[in-house]
């Protein structure tokens, strides 16, 4: 099976082919498989060297005359490094182009933390109208790109090495639902639905799967939470991400602000894990795999008893940490950010990464 990132290559040449309007900017980065894209369209096809902030500034100039720009590297360098092209050149001169991430969170640990970026989709949350895409296999990645490349807004479309064995139709930006359940919902964002399933066998919960986390679907959300309620409406729900845990808590605690509930938002560690290993180390380091996702979402799904007010939130300032909602800590020995949970009235949000 192809990569995401061989998929890219290879689907973005033959859209050159088809689309004048269409260029792809490049900073060294996936060169190689652009070579015969550019021998036929050298001037559509444009690497930049390792400048990133020029990769992304060309683009913008691209989109300025009514180009479709395809721009392209390690998901560090082509959000974070230039991050201030990315606001200004595109944000605020209001132009739209695709960012195509490689690298995410954990793909090359030999790279190091400089080839890592667990916190890409939550910095692109402080910028307005960005759609994101999180495709979990290269089929997923292929749909995705193409619908990127037609449009006229701005979008970003991450990469994964990580892929689930099987593709999922992507016939929208909405959720998929992948099974029904009754004693909470597990959303599984891109290449951790396949981590997600396996944690979850004889588990009753339902499982989302989101290739599109921005908009975030906040409706196939709610009716999930309807379906999946507990006695007096509350509702349990776990977010999966394969980036910085609680990215996506806000969204999820917005879409269930007018009932009381609770979110865990499980992902990377904020703090650097300092280590090389393999990506599925990392993984496990990061509690995604499986085993430790079993563990860290049946804990949460029967810490409290379903009328227990322990998990009462008091306010949208409850802030993180123990039961008590008493600063940043464990519960139960799983460490924790960002918790959500209303109970009368009140939210809090928690974000648990693995120590």
């Amino acid at each position: 099976m192809d990569t995401m990132r061989e998929r890219f290559t290879a689907s973005v040449s033959r859209l050159l082919d088809a689309d004048p309007r269409l260029a792809v900017v490049l900073a060294e980065i996936s060169a190689d498989g652009f070579r015969e894209a550019a021998r036929r369209h050298p001037d559509r096809v444009i690497n930049v060297g390792i400048r990133e902030q020029l990769l992304v500034g060309a683009g913008a100039g691209l989109a300025l005359t009514g180009m479709r720009p395809v721009m392209h590297t390690f998901a560090s360098f082509l959000v974070e490094r230039p991050f201030e092209q990315v606001k200004l050149d595109f944000g605020h001169q209001g132009v739209g182009g695709v960012l195509v991430s490689a690298g995410g969170s954990y793909d090359w640990p030999a790279g190091g933390f400089t080839h890592m970026a667990p916190g890409d989709v939550a910095l692109l949350d402080t910028l307005d109208g960005w759609t994101v895409h999180v495709p979990g296999h290269a089929d997923e990645a292929e749909t995705l790109l193409r619908q990127a490349a037609a449009g006229h807004d701005k979008v970003y479309v991450r990469l994964s090495l990580q892929a689930n064995a099987a593709p999922r139709p992507v016939t929208g930006p909405g959720f998929l639902t992948v099974r029904e359940g009754r004693d909470g919902v597990v959303v599984a964002v891109g290449p951790m639905l396949d981590n997600v399933l396996a944690a979850v066998e004889g588990l009753d919960v339902t499982v989302l799967y989101a290739t599109t986390v921005r908009p975030f679907d906040g409706a196939a959300l709610r009716a999930a939470a309807d379906r999946a309620s507990l006695p007096g409406g509350a509702s349990d729900v776990v977010l999966v991400e394969p980036y910085l845990a609680g990215t996506s808590s806000a969204a999820a605690g917005d879409a269930l602000s007018d009932r009381p509930h609770r979110v865990l938002g499980l992902g990377t560690a904020r703090r650097e894990l300092r280590r090389y290993g393999t990506m599925d180390e990392h993984l496990t380091a990061h509690g995604l795999d499986p085993r430790s996702l079993r563990a860290r979402i049946a804990d949460f799904l029967t810490r409290l008893t379903r009328t227990s007010g322990a998990e009462t939130g008091t306010g949208p300032g409850s802030g993180s940490g123990t039961n008590a909602g008493a600063g940043a800590g464990t519960e139960a020995g799983v460490p924790t950010g960002a918790r959500s949970g209303a109970g009368a009235g009140g939210t809090r949000t928690e974000a648990a990464a693995a120590g």
